[in-house]
């Protein structure tokens, strides 16, 4: 449970960084930027424009980091070891525990700012927000629970012990479509594990990224032991990998990116742990709650417009229940609300980029020109003409070929198909190189389990679209990567198994 915190890590906040102007976090970039060895400073690269997806307008100019700045992190994050490890256990679930209590407390604030960069409507972006506290808050208690192992030897006397130490330098690369809680999952366990961090997230979620690890800085950790380095990934990655003072790298991406990182681990025979693409796939059998699926499956489905590695996407149901499941579900979708991701009232914000909308409007063009037909959406939005927004989409009639059936596609668009029988199903789920995320609607837990035990995914919901808390494992496997986060085994990823074989010395006469 989160606890409030000493009144003297008490935080003012970063209200007053906004303005209603359009440069309107351009105060926070210029104070903040990069963290590196305990400092803020400013990148020493030429200044970009970071856009609001809602309304294309510059939010204000950072200056991101270079090569040179990256090598100052890895350097201080390396220096900064000893001091992780000369906590207890006890001292970084502290730490850790006053950061996450400091993110709940700043979660208002730091949702506005992943919605003013990405586009993520307010109640989900603060949702997000306290989900990453909680995250945090759950390996502040997993920092107590790192438990070694003695047991007898094989001479009578002595004995075996097994202790777990932390790996060192800890690199985590995160998106922009989760920007709190993926840094926070790859955070909290490496803190609780007494590593240090060097932090590369994406330029599009920077000012949200940063205020994320201002709760770190103000919760008390050692100097050096967090860095964030803002940049483009083309001046900072090549420079984390081919460090070999960086043992472990933690990914959230694409899997293209996903490979090149796994190749260049090779050369410095770094660890690697993938979160990578998905394309999950939604079973509707028969025997389903009609009513209760339709009301789930439209939020689930566009949630952050549809941006979200775990998005039901190929959706299977039953054909005895077809007609009535797309009646609902169309009509369900009809009434969600696309607008200002400030508003409370909004269910879909823009998508986050200009390339993000361009490449769904693509997908669907291709679909729609093998013949698919287009159940409800399929278009920008009327009255919406600045702003990354794209209508939520249900696709069907598709050829099996089509691009959306067999590639990620990341936004506000969902495919819609019949099935007769299990093994038919199945079979076409289980028919792509993901494997990260499923689902399956069933009243029969005959089905459920004949269905799961079938399925190729590292998570399923059943009669639900959560596929993640904290205390649960997130991960997946095929294309979709290795490694899990979350839940009790996950501080396992940051730990080295050390063996100690202790001969007792015969005492002296």
């Amino acid at each position: 449970m989160l606890t409030h915190c000493d009144k003297s890590l008490k935080f003012v906040g970063f209200s007053h960084f906004f303005h209603q102007d359009p440069m309107e976090l351009q105060n926070l970039y210029n104070s903040h930027g990069q963290f590196i060895d305990g400092a803020w400073r400013p990148g020493s690269e030429s200044a970009s424009d970071m856009i609001n997806p809602a309304t294309e307008i510059s939010l204000g100019e950072m200056k991101p980091a270079g090569a040179a700045q990256v090598i100052e992190a890895i350097a201080a994050a390396y220096a900064a070891r000893a001091s992780m490890r000369a906590l207890t256990a006890w001292s970084r679930s502290a730490l850790l525990r006053r950061a996450a209590t400091l993110i709940h407390e700043r979660a208002e604030t730091l949702g506005r700012l992943v919605a003013l960069e990405t586009g993520k409507p307010i109640r989900q972006a603060v949702g997000e927000a306290k989900a990453s506290a909680e995250s945090v808050d759950w390996f502040a208690d997993e920092a107590r629970r790192v438990f070694g192992m003695s047991y007898e030897s094989r001479v009578k006397g002595d004995r075996y012990l097994v202790q777990m130490e932390p790996l060192g330098v800890v690199a985590a690369f995160v998106p922009w479509n989760f920007p709190l809680l993926l840094l926070a999952r790859k955070m909290a366990p490496a803190l609780a594990a007494g590593n240090t961090l060097v932090i590369r997230p994406s330029s599009e979620a920077a000012g949200a990224t940063m205020a994320l690890i201002k709760c770190f800085e103000d919760a008390g950790f050692p100097r050096g032991a967090v860095n964030l380095v803002v940049g483009r990934p083309a001046d900072i990655t090549p420079t984390i990998m081919n460090d070999p003072r960086v043992v472990k790298v933690s990914f959230t991406g694409s899997v293209p990116v996903g490979r090149q990182i796994v190749e260049q681990s090779a050369i410095t025979l770094k660890r690697v742990s993938m979160e990578l693409g998905g394309h999950a796939p939604v079973i509707v059998h028969a025997d389903a709650d009609i009513d209760a699926f339709a009301a789930m499956a439209a939020p689930g489905k566009f949630r952050n417009a549809g941006q979200v590695c775990a998005s039901p996407t190929r959706f299977y149901v039953h054909e005895s229940i077809a007609q009535e499941v797309e009646d609902k579900l169309v009509a369900a979708t009809r009434a969600l609300r696309v607008g200002s991701p400030l508003d409370d009232a909004t269910d879909l914000g823009p998508l986050a980029t200009r390339r993000r909308r361009e490449a769904i409007e693509q997908m669907i063009d291709n679909a729609v020109s093998g013949g698919a037909r287009v159940l409800t959406g399929g278009a920008r939005p009327q009255g919406l003409e600045r702003g990354y927004f794209y209508e939520p989409t249900w696709l069907t009639q598709l050829q099996p070929d089509a691009s959306v059936l067999n590639d990620e596609p990341f936004g506000p668009v969902g495919t819609l198909s019949t099935f007769s029988t299990l093994d038919q199903v199945v079979t076409e789920a289980n028919r792509l190189p993901f494997a990260l995320a499923a689902y399956v609607f069933t009243r029969s837990l005959t089905k459920t389990h004949a269905t799961i035990d079938r399925l190729q995914a590292g998570v399923i919901g059943v009669n639900t679209f959560v596929a993640s808390t904290a205390e649960t494992p997130f991960g997946g496997s095929k294309d979709s990567g290795y490694g899990r986060e979350g839940g009790p085994n996950a501080i396992r990823d940051y730990l080295d198994t050390k063996f100690v074989n202790v001969a007792m010395p015969t005492d002296a006469k």
